[in-house]
């Protein structure tokens, strides 16, 4: 039996596809909540019954009597975990909460981040280990944004949603910043579709969530949603 580290949606499709052109193996994936975005998989042999078995995942809790804690946001506690020095594939989803956050870790890290985590950004904050069964999921804020743009090239598209000019989301974009769908894409005149997820480190994430058309000037109207 073999467990990977956490998979984003792309990598876990990949990896069912290969499992499904094996009849010798199959997997199973695991996130701590059915609509887990990032999940650890076991794969084991077609034999050996997989339900029960231990996906090596632990919930960190945080939580702080300080009242800055419902300012924080999911790239505040990205950047304190990785902060510490560990990779993105040893961390699942985060849940940012009003009154602290839920991170879902791989069991072996979990000890460590518990010790070390004693501040995200400017907020002083107390860990507690807790199990998968236990993790409180948040629902993701979307801001929609009904936009209006040339083309749906992804730089027309992102330089909108971002708020920067064209010149300078081009930046982010070359230097591998940038992925569409979890897959990093370096070309900005890629053109953009309904359900797109797009992300530029540095800056968050959105979906293209509808084309609604042309207008009677040949813009393209959209509708985004940018997580927040």
């Amino acid at each position: 039996m073999k467990r990977t580290d956490f998979l984003d949606p792309r990598q876990a499709f990949i990896l069912t596809s290969l499992a499904n052109a094996n009849l010798d193996v199959h997997v199973r994936f695991e996130g701590g909540h059915p609509d887990a975005e990032r999940r650890r998989a076991i794969i084991a042999p077609e034999y050996r019954v997989l339900e029960g078995e231990d996906a090596g995942i632990r919930v960190i809790s945080i939580s702080s009597p300080d009242d800055s804690l419902a300012e924080l946001d999911h790239g505040d506690y990205m950047g304190a975990i990785l902060g510490l020095g560990l990779k993105r594939d040893k961390i699942g989803d985060i849940y940012p909460r009003a009154d602290g956050c839920h991170i879902v870790v791989a069991a072996e890290n979990a000890e460590y981040i518990s010790i070390q985590l004693n501040q995200v950004h400017r907020v002083h904050v107390r860990t507690e280990i807790l199990p998968a069964d236990q993790l409180q999921p948040s629902q993701s804020r979307l801001e929609e944004l009904q936009l209006s743009v040339a083309s749906l090239r992804l730089d027309g598209i992102a330089s909108d949603v971002y708020r920067l000019s064209r010149a300078k989301i081009l930046m982010p974009i070359k230097a591998g910043r940038c992925k569409v769908n979890w897959k990093q894409e370096e070309d900005p005149s890629k053109p953009l579709k309904e359900g797109d997820v797009v992300s530029m480190k540095g800056f968050g994430r959105f979906t293209l969530l509808e084309v609604e058309g042309l207008s009677k000037k040949g813009r393209h109207r959209i509708r985004v949603g940018k997580y927040v």
